[in-house]
């Protein structure tokens, strides 16, 4: 098998959870322009028309869901959908989160419980249902998680005082592991992207507070652009990566090696 055929996804299907905006949309416009039917959800009806317009302008068979993740009972509905559609899934990319800033001792509960059951539960609980109903039996599957490079040490409060975050992205990292080691044995690879700042409307704080501050700490002097991640998440979809399993891959302009 030569490298263009170790990367092509033609006629695999793929979810993108959070892909109507940012780095979800960029990932799936990605697997849509390797052959890929991809299907994307978020809450927001009206930005899931507007990817799907984008998407489908390049050509890419999409299908789209307005749910919320955070709540458990909704993960089936968006999965039956995807199979009833399509007849299986071959690729799952957890991309849906939240953040929330505050200093540690005046983080409120409640918005600690939104960020973890968003970033971690509802990963959870997506992948072990796409694992139960469609992976396992077919011994099959690529599974990606989207941890972040905040999920690898604390960081400075000027820069993301985020620390409900911070841990989920740190558990997402683990849990990439730990679910890879179990479902090794059904040909189900599981890895992660840690992706570093990109301008997207959930750092657009951050940013404006803190943009000289990421620009000093990362060796390339740049933030991400709307092409940094197509290449790791086609990587991580594809046959190219099928020695490859609980990984997480910075994207950050060196950020993390600082």
């Amino acid at each position: 098998m030569n490298a263009a055929q170790l990367f092509n996804l033609t006629d695999r299907v793929a979810l993108v959870t959070g892909g109507s905006r940012g780095l979800g949309l960029q990932m799936a416009e990605a697997l849509g322009e390797m052959g890929a039917k991809v299907a994307i959800t978020a809450r927001k009806a009206n930005e899931l028309d507007a990817a799907k317009a984008h998407l489908r302008g390049k050509g890419i068979d999409v299908l789209t869901h307005a749910c919320d993740l955070s709540d458990p009972a909704a993960a089936e509905p968006l999965l039956d959908k995807v199979v009833s559609q399509w007849g299986t899934l071959d690729i799952l990319i957890n991309n849906a989160g939240a953040t929330w800033g505050a200093p540690a001792e005046d983080h409120p509960l409640d918005a600690w419980q939104k960020v973890i059951n968003l970033n971690l539960t509802a990963m959870f609980v997506l992948s072990q249902l796409a694992g139960k109903k469609v992976m396992i039996p077919r011994k099959a599957g690529k599974i990606i998680n989207i941890a972040s490079i905040a999920g690898y040490s604390g960081t400075d409060p000027h820069f993301m005082p985020t620390i409900a975050y911070n841990t989920s992205k740190a558990g997402v990292i683990n849990f990439t592991k730990s679910l890879a080691v179990e479902w090794a044995r059904y040909g189900i690879h599981v890895n992660g992207i840690a992706p570093g700042v990109f301008p997207s409307k959930m750092s657009k704080g951050m940013i404006d507070r803190a943009e000289q501050y990421i620009l000093d700490h990362t060796p390339m002097r740049r933030m991400g652009t709307d092409q940094d991640l197509k290449g790791v998440t086609v990587l991580l979809a594809s046959r190219a990566s099928d020695f490859m399993t609980g990984v997480t891959i910075p994207v950050d302009g060196g950020f993390a090696a600082l």
